[in-house]
């Protein structure tokens, strides 16, 4: 069993009250991963002091120096990718795959934000005067990372990456479902030469990661979660400060009537039933054209079926269990409520039997625009069906619900496709692809209630933006 500890100005401390929780296997829940401290806002206060002082010799640091950091970091986790892939699999319950994935491209995102270190910098503009007048970028000194645990080192990476690149010290709240990949991260960190003071990584829940949110000495929060928690977090960071949040979505697939049936339900289930449908842009909802309704619906029934739930470390599995005793609940909760609002149950909508959270994967049919289960995140393995006779009346349901993260269409017809992606109310639009999954080197970020639509989480000109403050200078000789 692992013994977590804060890291708190420069040194390895556990919670100032000694408490602390165990994170137990979702797949064996006699295995325990780990014990971690349940910090409290003392020991986000005593982070945040660390921090400021760190932030003074790292903001300090050459570019070249802060690229270093990145990819000296981005080596550490390579050279250990056997070891973290366990490890990923035991305390969040990936499947092997889908760990070796997210282990594989956490150092690509720490080497894409090495390389926007030597891009920081201003502008000059032409003087009335003959002057000089120029922009100038300096970090914002202390930022908030909270994370949340369906992508432990992936999501932190996009995070603490371009918030040290810029010069930031970092005050880092990672989910209390997986402390261990988040104490990992930082530990990568550290090895790649990072000044300890400018990074501080502090377990617990949500007292925690609303003290960090609340702290007038931390300048920006990243925040990537659900609505609910983003909106308190955005909230305590009122208008002074800044705060850059990506939240829940509720995401469609269209499948029109030209479209590969085959291709389609492939495209479906790997979108909702990938990483046991625990993605925030993982497919929630199949808009299906009427005249392949029932032949779509069947394929992907079967297909749902025929999926392996299992342990994430043993061979075929295809599914891994859901991450936590709270996310069953909610699982077993909305299968109820879908039933008692008219959906019907097609497959799976139960508990496997095991030592784990293991859920079947759920398909409902009948879904009309009302219910609960058609406008309401689930996070989990269910998908449902509705009716569309045609692509207005698709756009319509696709985009009827208050989030606006991602959106898929399956067609041949690359008009249709266009109008699709025009009409969509969303962030991320998917052509014959799965609703999940984005290039790190795109803007990604949502509309709606999924963000706060200013900056966006990774690539683009804004992501940088958010760690960085800008001035304008005027020079007269």
């Amino acid at each position: 069993m692992h013994k977590g500890l804060n890291l708190i100005g420069g040194e390895w401390v556990p919670a100032s009250s000694g408490v602390t929780f165990r994170r137990h296997d979702p797949a064996d829940l006699g295995e325990v991963v780990g014990e971690f401290p349940e910090s409290s806002a003392a020991d986000v206060e005593k982070a945040v002091e660390g921090a400021v002082e760190g932030a003074a010799e790292w903001g300090a640091a050459s570019a070249e120096k802060r690229a270093d950091v990145l990819e000296a970091a981005a080596r550490w986790l390579e050279d250990r990718a056997g070891d973290l892939v366990g490890e990923l699999v035991r305390e969040e319950g990936k499947t092997r795959a889908e760990a070796a994935m997210e282990i594989s491209r956490t150092p690509r995102n720490l080497r894409f934000y090495a390389a926007e270190a030597h891009r920081i910098g201003g502008e000059s503009y032409p003087s009335a005067d003959g002057g000089l007048v120029y922009t100038r970028r300096d970090p914002v000194g202390v930022v908030g990372a909270i994370t949340p645990w369906n992508f432990p080192l992936n999501i932190p990476s996009r995070k603490l990456g371009p918030a040290l690149a810029a010069g930031n010290a970092v005050v880092f709240k990672p989910s209390p479902v997986t402390p261990l990949l988040a104490q990992r991260l930082v530990e990568a960190l550290l090895a790649g030469g990072l000044p300890a003071k400018a990074i501080a990584l502090v377990h617990g829940g949500a007292e925690a990661g609303a003290a960090v949110a609340a702290d007038e000495r931390v300048g920006a929060v990243t925040f990537t979660g659900s609505t609910r928690a983003g909106r308190a977090v955005h909230a305590a960071v009122g208008p002074s400060r800044r705060a850059q949040l990506e939240m829940g979505g509720k995401n469609p697939v269209v499948v029109m009537d030209d479209a590969d049936l085959d291709r389609a339900a492939q495209i479906i289930v790997k979108g909702a039933f990938g990483l046991s449908g625990q993605a925030c842009t993982g497919t929630s909802r199949v808009i299906a054209h009427d005249a392949v309704h029932d032949e779509l619906l069947d394929r992907v029934a079967r297909a749902a079926e025929a999926r392996t739930v299992g342990n994430g470390l043993d061979d075929g599995v295809h599914m891994g269990p859901l991450a936590a005793d709270f996310q069953m609940e909610k699982f077993l909760d909305y299968v109820r409520i879908g039933e008692e609002e008219g959906a019907k149950l097609v497959t799976g909508g139960r508990r496997l039997p095991g030592d784990g959270y293991f859920a079947a994967p759920t398909v409902f049919a009948g879904l009309t625009p009302d219910m609960r289960i058609t406008r309401e995140e689930i996070f989990g393995p269910v998908l449902g069906f509705q009716r569309a006779s045609g692509l207005d009346e698709a756009v319509e349901l696709a985009n009827g619900t208050d989030y606006g993260l991602s959106a898929g269409i399956v067609t041949r017809d690359l008009d249709r496709a266009l109008e699709f992606a025009r009409r969509s109310e969303t962030g991320l639009v998917k052509v014959n692809q799965p609703t999940s999954g984005m290039a790190m080197t795109v803007p990604f970020g949502g509309l709606k209630d999924s963000s706060t639509q200013t900056y966006k989480e990774q690539a683009g000109p804004s992501m940088m933006l958010f760690y960085l403050r800008e001035k304008s200078v005027y020079i007269t000789p």
